[in-house]
């Protein structure tokens, strides 16, 4: 719920929101067809942005993302979205850094190197709506 509030904000041009029944579809097709359609995502995006949630860095396919990512030298952040109201469960828990779990052969973590936003606990929604071209604006400049 949280993740389609974000994705239907509307403040990146040209992304198109991806509907529950899809990803429900593609997650039918197994391990492959989830690699595929991730990396074919991948393929016209200047950004990735990691929307966090509770569970968010237990996600198998999180961590693919954010190798993909790293790896391919694309501009990476994360925003926290526990904030966000979702008129079932009201807020929920602030999910742990994803990028916490990855560590350099130096002992740093990549969480040292990658800005996570925390947007305004009294109006997550147009907080994140207000800033969300420059996170992704400063994660482009920081990659370069």
């Amino acid at each position: 719920m949280r993740v389609q509030q974000v994705r239907n904000i509307g403040a990146l041009e040209g992304n198109t929101p991806v509907s529950v029944n899809d990803w429900e579809t593609v997650k039918r097709g197994g391990d492959a067809a989830i690699k595929k359609w991730i990396d074919r995502n991948f393929k016209y995006k200047q950004c990735v942005i990691v929307l966090v949630g509770e569970d968010t860095s237990n996600r198998p396919w999180v961590r693919y993302e954010i190798e993909k990512a790293y790896n391919s030298n694309r501009p990476i952040f994360c925003i926290f979205i526990h904030n966000l109201k979702c008129p079932i469960n009201g807020k929920s828990r602030k999910g742990t850094n994803p990028f916490d779990i990855f560590y350099f052969d130096d002992g740093m973590k990549l969480s040292s190197f990658i800005n996570c936003y925390d947007p305004s606990s009294d109006d997550a929604y147009n907080d994140i709506a207000r800033k969300m071209q420059s996170w992704v604006d400063a994660a482009i400049t920081q990659r370069r």
